[in-house]
């Protein structure tokens, strides 16, 4: 089984003592410390397939439960107190087109081939130093986002229990460390049992409103927005700017799919539309939440005197409209019900999300390993200060900044998957992730990511002039589009592999297109691991023969020594 120790390897591995090979300061304990995967969960490499035992409905569910945050209802409620309904729904629908068109791609390559999707970036115009960057981004938008969620749960637990809120974002906080620790296996159980209950509690205000007051959708429609100025591009654009700020919400749904089984003909069909559900088509329920959470906004403010500062909270929408429908105690009881667990379902997924980005940055640019958890506790750490920095009321300022940085990111992986590998094929299929594989720099996916965040950023902070301000998320998919494919035609595509042989006679794949399952014995670790996983050494074992060495190794390899050399 992947990631087991093997007798005769541990053998060889304790005649090689003596050798030069193990005299250089390749960490082994620092490797073996990064397979204990009960707590690592594949933080730095491939999924193997004897991990990934679940179905694609398990995966599916489980991806889509990381989706159950509130703050689809809030931002849904601020685009549209300040833009007014009709530009807020353009702007929605622009987010969903562009999560969609860019998401498949990241979505396909995970479930295909098992990686996350920093290992995606690295081979996709990145390389293997280079994709460190995108990786602070994201790890950025874990705790953002982590921040933001339990600053609404702890809104909750002050308006239901009369918890303080310094205290209700350390509950929120400390709560979720031990259901992050296991990984993926605690995980799938968590999402699975809570969406049910979640889905109803959810709904529920919802139809409710549709069915005792149907004149609200027509209060819905016609709602201006704080300035009452009518649909406008400009409106749109803005508000559609603030909802890209989820654009990195993909890479914690493939944090999930990377988990998915084989694709294989006798289940081809549960396969693509559990990907396509879970991967891009998360988009679908973060739209509906966003315009649920203005139309909910939208009836407190016209029904609830004083409500046009509290709308866009979803404790407090949620709040009022179960008053609406059964007693103060039993509404009250079901709003906080429904906070807590919304909250905990996404809040285990940034927490994750994060831990493993942080963790494999840190690596690469030390070859150290400290653990997962390590990094777990920085991620909520970060996330508290934020919390008690009051961050909630400065919520649309953040997320349109932000923005740029994650649709530049986004943008141009897809852009090199859709248009550098399948279009003008300059880009290597097939991704490749391993450290000696891959050049450390790659100028395609870096000047890419650079130009459309700086000159974004520039144009969101109105160094272009007002007119364009609105524009900044238009011209962050732009440049992206652009300049990735641009790049790669100028440099002939020669700076994404460092070489194409491994040095592995044994196929990578099997006779389906899936990552082979067959194993090789890693004489560093001592352990055994799957085919895509592995790579030659060019130290040569006693005899003379070829030995094998894991990516996870060579991450933690400071000499360099056994890495193979440029082809």
């Amino acid at each position: 089984m992947s990631g087991q120790p093997s007798t005769s390897a541990t053998t060889q591995h304790e005649q090689d003592r003596g050798a030069p090979v193990v005299e250089v300061d390749t960490r082994p304990a620092n490797s073996v410390a990064a397979t204990k995967e009960t707590l690592e969960d594949y933080t730095l490499r491939f999924a193997p397939r004897s991990y990934r035992t679940w179905s694609p409905a398990v995966v599916g569910v489980s991806a889509l439960g990381g989706i159950a945050y509130l703050a689809d209802f809030s931002i849904g409620a601020n685009i549209g107190i300040a833009n007014g309904t009709g530009n807020a729904l353009l702007g929605i629908g622009i987010f969903a087109l562009v999560i969609m068109l860019t998401g498949f791609p990241l979505a396909y390559y995970a479930a295909r081939y098992n990686i996350d999707l920093d290992l995606i970036t690295r081979g996709s115009g990145f390389g293997y130093k280079g994709s460190i960057v995108t990786n602070v981004v994201f790890a950025s938008f874990t705790f953002i986002f982590f921040a933001l969620e339990g600053s609404i749960m702890a809104q909750g637990l002050k308006l239901g229990l009369h918890v303080p809120l310094p205290l209700g974002y350390l509950a929120s906080t400390l709560l979720i460390f031990p259901l992050v620790i296991y990984g993926m296996k605690t995980l799938t159980k968590l999402q699975v049992w809570t969406t049910p209950l979640w889905l109803v509690l959810m709904v529920l205000p919802f139809v409710f409103l549709l069915v005792r007051h149907p004149d609200s959708v027509g209060a819905f429609l016609s709602y201006g927005g704080k300035d009452g100025q009518g649909v406008s591009l400009t409106g749109a654009l803005l508000a559609a700017g603030v909802c890209l700020s989820l654009i990195a919400q993909i890479a914690e749904q493939i944090d999930y799919l990377r988990f998915m089984p084989p694709k294989t003909p006798e289940n081809t069909r549960s396969w693509w539309g559990w990907m396509l559900l879970a991967g891009p088509g998360w988009v679908l329920f973060g739209a509906i939440k966003q315009v649920v959470g203005l139309f909910l906004a939208v009836y407190l403010i016209a029904n609830l005197p004083g409500a046009q500062d509290i709308a866009n909270q979803p404790v407090r929408q949620f709040l009022e409209i179960y008053r609406d429908m059964m007693p103060a105690w039993l509404a009250m009881t079901l709003a906080v019900v429904l906070v807590v667990i919304s909250q905990i379902k996404i809040n285990v997924t940034n927490a994750y999300s994060g831990s493993l980005a942080w963790t494999n940055s840190f690596t690469r640019i030390t070859k150290n390993y400290p653990g997962r958890l390590v990094f777990l506790g920085l991620n909520l750490l970060i996330a508290l200060i934020l919390m008690e920095a009051d961050m909630f009321n400065f919520l649309n300022n953040i997320l349109g900044f932000y923005a740029n940085c994650g649709i530049a990111w986004i943008v141009t992986v897809a852009t090199d998957i859709a248009v550098n590998k399948y279009l003008l094929k300059i880009s290597p299929k097939q991704p490749e992730f391993r450290r000696g594989m891959l050049y450390d720099y790659n100028p395609v996916g870096l000047i890419g990511f650079g130009l459309s965040a700086v000159l974004s950023i520039m144009t969101f902070f109105g160094l272009f002039g007002e007119t364009l301000k609105p524009y900044s998320p238009i011209i962050a998919v732009l440049v992206s589009l652009v300049a990735t494919p641009l790049t790669a035609i100028l440099t002939g595509g020669k700076y994404y592999l460092r070489r194409t042989d491994d040095g592995i006679a044994a196929p990578m794949f099997d006779e389906h297109g899936n990552p082979s399952g067959a194993t090789l014995t890693c004489h560093i670790t001592g352990m055994d691991f799957e085919r895509p996983d592995m790579i030659a050494s060019p130290i040569p074992g006693p005899g003379g023969e070829i030995q094998y060495i894991s990516s996870l190794a060579l991450s933690t390899d400071k000499s360099g020594i056994h890495v193979l050399p440029p082809q």
